[in-house]
């Protein structure tokens, strides 16, 4: 990969430690993502359980993300950052437990993914807050390029293969490498960012009630003309893409499958993704700055739905690899911007608080969203999950692109984005700057 100028303006230390801490905790979350649902399936073929394993991880974003968000504002996110990749270490090493005793089944799995899940939630809502105290504000859609792209290369490019191979080994494996990746991520994030918070939370008035905090960062995103819709596409992009991968095992993997893959191949198809997501990472911040930001999340999305018609059309392995890569560079793009945005437009003491709200709304919606498509496909049959999460999208983001126009992003922020479409047009119009939260980042990927 080219090197881009953000590594050499921010050489500090920090960054550095805070890639690594990214590039370990998501090759771990990579072989958990892909290697839980493969055990799973050797356990049962019941899609409503194995939909349960994604509503089991993500239903903790929806009990506490706004918890989250306000103790990432009021406290130190250094110290949450490493408690909570602590935490996540210890339930992994207590899984690894139950695989040498031969306990190991799809309700303790569950219950593994449900306390990794409550880890996860405060572990990336103090991650995402720390980007911009380590990157200078006019680099910060290329830092997050990079972030985003080690955490696709990490997750899908390297834990996905993994997985496969670790699902051989057995389920101690599969639950063993993440524990100790993870205990790595660990110390960079108590030794390697120390002192960062300091830079990154402001000093707050007097404290408040957990109620009134939670209501400044709801009436934030309430009030704001471009993020509330965002977030409300994202939310259901989430819904629907959940239920689409929650089941999307079951289509490929197996001999009763629509696909007919080995198990230990379904990890190199998944990396597929990575491939495309790399080939995004490289290109967003090029791309938002000709296309324009929400212009450019509003064809990505789009494009990145209906690639997902392609798998039920066309259940080979050569046709769903070209689709995940594209599917992976779509989702990218998104993911940049859309982080970018927030990161720059929301202020720092709401930062955690209106992420928090966003993330209840957008990744709560993924638990919801897996349990329903393990009941859709129980009584309808896998194809209409997955036509189904199709069409909502497909609605949501064409009511978005209606909804908001262009300009409105500029001028709720009174600048834009340097040589974008929207800047060149300001020569005859008049306008102002980008929006502020680009809402979740849609769950386009096979995760479990």
């Amino acid at each position: 990969m080219v090197d881009h100028p953000v590594l050499v303006a921010s050489s500090r230390r920090p960054f550095h430690h805070l890639l690594g801490l990214t590039g370990l905790s998501n090759l771990a979350d990579g072989v958990l993502q892909v290697g839980v649902p493969l055990l799973a399936v050797t356990m049962t073929r019941s899609p409503a359980l194995v939909s349960l394993l994604s509503a089991a991880a993500t239903l903790p974003w929806l009990l506490l993300a706004m918890h989250a968000g306000v103790l990432v504002d009021r406290h130190d996110r250094v110290r949450i950052l490493g408690v909570a990749t602590a935490a996540r270490t210890l339930v992994l090493a207590a899984g690894v437990g139950t695989a040498v005793a031969g306990v190991l089944t799809v309700p303790v799995v569950l219950a593994l993914l449900l306390v990794l899940g409550v880890a996860e939630v405060f572990a990336d809502s103090a991650a995402a807050a720390l980007v911009p105290a380590v990157v200078p504000r006019d680099q910060l859609a290329a830092a997050n390029g990079r972030l985003l792209g080690v955490q696709q290369v990490a997750n899908a490019f390297l834990g996905a293969p993994l997985a496969g191979v670790l699902v051989g080994v057995g389920s101690a494996a599969v639950l063993g490498l993440p524990a100790a990746l993870l205990g790595i991520a660990t110390l960079l994030a108590l030794r390697g960012l120390r002192g960062v918070t300091a830079g990154a939370v402001p000093r707050r008035r007097p404290p408040t009630s957990m109620r009134t905090e939670l209501a400044e960062g709801v009436a934030f995103l309430w009030r704001h003309r471009v993020l509330r819709p965002l977030v409300l596409t994202g939310t259901v992009l989430n819904f629907a893409s959940a239920g689409y991968f929650a089941v999307f095992v079951l289509w490929v993997v197996g001999p009763g499958s629509a696909v007919g893959l080995d198990a230990a191949l379904y990890g190199p198809l998944a990396a597929a993704l990575a491939v495309g997501a790399l080939v995004g990472a490289a290109v967003a911040d090029r791309l938002r700055r000709w296309v324009g930001e929400l212009r450019l999340i509003t064809s990505v999305w789009l494009l990145g739905t209906v690639l997902l018609v392609v798998p039920v059309v066309v259940p080979h392995v050569a046709a769903i690899a070209v689709t995940f890569a594209l599917v992976g560079g779509t989702t990218m793009v998104g993911n940049v911007v859309g982080q970018t945005m927030r990161q720059r437009l929301v202020p720092d003491g709401l930062r955690g608080r209106v992420a928090g709200v966003s993330r209840t709304l957008s990744f709560g919606s993924i638990p919801v969203g897996a349990a329903l498509g393990g009941v859709v496909g129980e009584a309808l049959g896998l194809p209409a999950v997955f036509l189904g999460a199709v069409g909502l999208s497909l609605v949501l983001v064409v009511w978005l692109a209606r909804t908001v126009p262009g300009r409105a992003v500029d001028d709720e922020a009174g600048t834009r984005p340097e040589g974008s479409a929207d800047a060149r047009d300001a020569t005859a119009d008049t306008a102002a700057g980008p929006a502020a939260d680009a809402a979740a980042d849609p769950a386009l990927a096979p995760a479990g």
